[in-house]
C-alpha cells in the first residue's frame, strides 16, 4: 500500500463512510430478502385482532418483514446525508442496488442448482416437505417485486435526498429532525405506493385499487412512525461522529455537504 493511500484510510472520515456505507448496504439488501414474509403485528404482539377498516379493506395488521429494517435505512441515509451530502447518498445509493441486484442473481442461480437427493427432504422433521420447494420460494422472489422494490427505492433515496437539502438550506444547521423527518415523509410517500403498485398491480397478482391503497397507507404510517421514533437516535449518531472526528472537522464535513 502507498503512503498515500495509507494516509487515506488514517481519515477518520473515510473510514466513517466506508462503515456507514457497509451498513446502509448490508440493511437495504436484507430488507430486499427478508421482505417476501408477511407477518401480522397483532399476532407477533399477541394482542387481538384490531380489525381495521381502510378503502374498504378489513382484517387485521399485515406488513412486509423489510419494514423492520427500512428504519435503519432512513437513518443511515439522513446521517450520510448530513455529513457526505448529495454525492455520498448517491453513491451508497447505486452501490446497494447493485449489490441487491448481484444477490438477486446469485439466489436465482443458487435455486436452478440440482438439489441433493437427501437435501430435499432433510427439514421434514421441522415440517418442511420439500427443501427444494422452500429454497425457491423464499429467495425466488417474483421479477415484478424486484423491480418494484429497486425502483420504488431509487426514486425515494433521490427524492430524499433533494428534499432533505431543500429543508437544510431554510433552516442552516437548526432543525435536524425536521429535515430528516421531512424527506423522509416525502420520499417513503412516493416508495410506499410504488413499490406496491408495479409489484401486485402491474404484476401478475393485479390486486384491486382498494387493497392497494390499503396496504400502501399502512406501510407508509409504519414507516412514519418509526422514523419520528428514531429521531433520538438520529442525535445520538450526530454527537457520536462529531466526538469521533472531533467537532473541527465535523463542522467542515457538514459545511461540505451543505453545498
Amino acid at each position: 500500500m502507498s503512503v498515500q493511500a495509507a494516509r487515506l484510510f488514517e481519515d477518520r472520515a473515510v473510514r466513517l463512510f466506508i462503515g456507514l456505507a457497509a451498513f446502509f448496504c448490508v440493511n437495504a439488501a436484507l430488507a430486499e430478502f427478508i421482505g417476501v414474509k408477511i407477518f401480522a403485528l397483532e399476532d407477533t404482539l399477541g394482542v387481538a385482532p384490531f380489525e381495521w377498516n381502510l378503502f374498504g379493506q378489513t382484517g387485521s395488521l399485515n406488513f412486509t418483514a423489510g419494514t423492520l429494517l427500512w428504519p435503519v435505512v432512513f437513518i443511515m441515509t439522513d446521517t450520510i446525508n448530513e455529513f457526505f451530502g448529495r454525492r455520498g447518498v448517491r453513491f451508497i445509493s447505486w452501490l446497494a442496488v447493485g449489490l441487491i441486484l448481484y444477490g438477486f442473481v446469485f439466489a436465482f442461480a443458487a435455486i436452478e442448482l440440482a438439489p441433493a437427493a437427501w437435501w430435499r427432504g432433510a427439514a421434514q422433521a421441522q415440517g418442511v416437505p420439500d427443501y427444494q420447494s422452500a429454497f425457491a420460494a423464499v429467495f425466488g422472489q417474483g421479477l415484478w417485486t424486484i423491480a418494484g422494490s429497486l425502483v420504488a427505492f431509487l426514486v425515494g433515496q433521490m427524492i430524499d435526498v433533494a428534499v432533505f437539502h431543500r429543508i437544510r438550506r431554510a433552516t442552516g444547521e437548526r432543525r435536524v429532525w425536521l429535515r430528516a423527518t421531512g424527506s423522509t415523509a416525502v420520499s417513503q410517500l412516493v416508495d410506499s405506493f410504488v413499490v406496491i403498485w408495479i409489484a401486485f398491480v402491474l404484476g401478475p397478482q393485479k390486486w384491486p385499487t382498494s387493497l392497494f391503497l390499503a396496504v400502501s397507507t399502512l406501510n407508509y404510517a409504519w414507516k412514519m412512525l418509526a422514523a419520528i421514533a428514531l429521531i433520538p437516535l438520529l442525535y445520538v449518531m450526530r454527537r457520536a461522529i462529531t466526538a469521533y472526528l472531533g467537532a473541527a472537522r465535523a463542522r467542515e464535513l457538514r459545511e461540505q455537504a451543505a453545498r
